[in-house]
């Protein structure tokens, strides 16, 4: 199962381009207040309303599901007896997600979100089919005029550039190894994300990546952060959902970075920090414009300059100083003073990628599809 769909494969990138986000023509993305809106349907005033989710893995995997089960949590807390909730894990993409829609909707569900990029296809078929019913997409590629229904999610790249900060600071090797799920440009822009973080520290540090081909399979994803670890890398990271690579650093002794979850308490001893999403406010604010009767369609983007992206807690491992150092680098990109993606940028074969003094678009980076240099 994918969260987002990497069988649009390589030849689809194109049609990526601008997935997901709203953006302004300028480089930037734009927060939640300053998101893109089409007319559309906010509907009648309601004293309560019914919501679901749609996960595509189960909610105790202590990564991606797991941070939207908590936003739904945070939802339920902020609005107490106007929201009824429900979800369904382990959803497969394809026809069954169909039903799953179908199924929710007769139950009552007023507002639905799906959290995986391979249901794009069944929840805009649903959204034309149900005008009623507002549908939200996470990480979706799917720029139409369907007036109830709109795309969220992350410039997570801002974060995990910091990541690698702490990451290039706690390798003695120069070797940091990342365990990826699937080679599509999310996760492609955010291993050269790292990357930059981790060379902005020290330019010869290299990140050595494993493909396992999944978002949640937590046996691949341990075996690799292992396989990494015997290659020669001292620190690990990794972008799945689940914890399992921390599992693997924490027998070797080596710091672990993490995604999705702030997974610092368990593992104590190697722990160094993760990107973590804030779903909860975003989910707040779509299901509260419902009931106020004042929802629009948008296409969010949020960064760490609206809170939506953040930095988990930061391990014993990482000395003060690295802190200080991270810090500065994150006023400098919420400023918008740094631009993580500036040229002069090469990819790992050597073919520059983006001239010096240019800075690559929203559009360019929602279907990158080249490894920056530094990645083995």
């Amino acid at each position: 199962m994918q969260r987002r769909n990497f069988l649009i494969g390589m030849m689809g990138l194109a049609a990526m381009a601008t997935a997901g986000c709203t953006t302004n023509k300028g480089g930037s993305t734009t927060s939640a207040s300053a998101a893109t809106s089409a007319s559309a349907s906010g509907g009648a005033k309601l004293d309560s309303v019914k919501a679901a989710w749609i996960y595509v893995g189960p909610i105790n995997d202590g990564g991606w599901t797991a941070a939207h089960d908590e936003g739904r949590k945070k939802a339920v807390s902020a609005l107490g007896g106007k929201l009824t909730t429900t979800y369904k894990e382990n959803v497969p993409e394809g026809p069954e997600t169909t039903q799953t829609i179908e199924d929710l909707i007769k139950d009552g569900n007023k507002i639905i979100f799906a959290t995986s990029f391979g249901f794009g296809d069944a929840m805009l078929a649903a959204a034309k089919k149900y005008p009623d019913v507002k549908f939200l997409h996470s990480t979706g590629a799917w720029h139409n005029t369907t007036p109830n229904f709109g795309t969220y999610y992350g410039a997570s790249e801002e974060t995990i550039y910091l990541c690698g900060m702490a990451a290039a600071k706690a390798s003695k090797s120069g070797t940091i190894g990342f365990v990826a799920p699937f080679q599509i440009p999310e996760v492609v822009r955010h291993i050269n994300a790292f990357t930059l973080g981790v060379q902005s520290v020290n330019p010869a540090h290299k990140v050595k990546v494993v493909w396992i081909n999944s978002w949640f399979d937590p046996a691949k994803e341990r075996q690799a952060a292992e396989s990494l670890i015997s290659q020669g890398a001292d620190v690990i990271s990794n972008g799945g959902d689940s914890p399992a690579p921390g599992e693997a650093a924490k027998a070797a002794g080596v710091p672990w970075i993490g995604y999705d979850s702030d997974q610092s308490a368990n593992f104590p001893e190697v722990w160094l920090t993760a990107n973590i999403y804030n779903w909860g406010p975003y989910y707040i604010r779509q299901i509260q414009s419902v009931l106020d009767g004042t929802w629009k369609k948008e296409d969010y983007y949020g960064n760490m300059k609206d809170n939506f992206c953040t930095l988990a807690p930061y391990g014993k491992r990482v000395d003060q100083a690295t802190q200080d150092l991270i810090k500065a680098k994150q006023e400098q990109i919420t400023a918008g003073s740094l631009q993580i993606f500036k040229g002069p940028l090469k990819d790992n074969k050597g073919a520059e990628k983006v001239p010096a003094g240019t800075t690559m678009t929203p559009d360019q980076l929602q279907a990158v599809d080249w490894l920056i240099a530094g990645v083995i």
